[in-house]
């Protein structure tokens, strides 16, 4: 390839890069997409900051707090996720604690404690619930663990079976309010 040709492709590969960085798209397909015009800044709704952005290639960038992605499409079809900021878009709070009431303990005809919890959260967790089963003394001779998935904002009962032949004098709960299980 001769130098003129070199300097040519080099300019010409210079442009492109120059025309990506700055947000210009190269749209080979007509007329742009949905009637914004070809290149250009084509969307009205670009952030304009000092963030880094690019057109169709379908990429995610992370900067200070605040991804980014891209369409792909070869059109401005970003998204934008701050996760830092509050709001729709923002962190995710961290979930209450559940409420668990033990309401009976274990008997010889009904072999298992019935706990009630409440979920106070927008979304279903899972819980766990330990029931101690005692003897007279207060000697723990068994314990048992459940871990039911109550919906949001909802009240379940649940029974917490005794794996054990000898009926309890009484049964106490390990957490009065459990967290949820990641």
């Amino acid at each position: 390839m001769t130098t003129r040709g070199r300097a040519l492709r080099l300019t010409a590969i210079s442009t492109l890069v120059v025309l990506s960085l700055t947000g210009f798209s190269t749209s080979r397909h007509g007329h742009g997409h949905g009637g914004d015009g070809g290149g250009g800044c084509s969307s009205s709704s670009q952030d304009h900051d000092s963030s880094s952005s690019s057109s169709g290639g379908g990429d995610a960038y992370k900067d200070d707090g605040d991804t980014y992605t891209t369409g792909g499409t070869g059109h401005h079809d970003d998204t934008y996720d701050d996760d830092t900021g509050s709001g729709s878009g923002g962190t995710t709070a961290t979930p209450e604690p559940a409420t668990a009431e033990l309401l009976t303990c274990a008997t010889a005809s009904d072999p298992y404690a019935t706990v009630e919890i409440t979920n106070p959260n927008d979304r279903a967790y899972t819980f766990p619930v330990t029931v101690f089963f005692k003897d007279a003394a207060g000697t723990t001779t068994a314990d048992s663990r459940e871990e039911p998935t109550v919906p949001p904002r909802t009240t379940t009962k649940v029974r917490v079976p005794l794996d054990n032949t000898t009926t309890p004098d009484h049964c106490e709960l390990d957490d009065p309010n459990p967290q949820p299980l990641s």
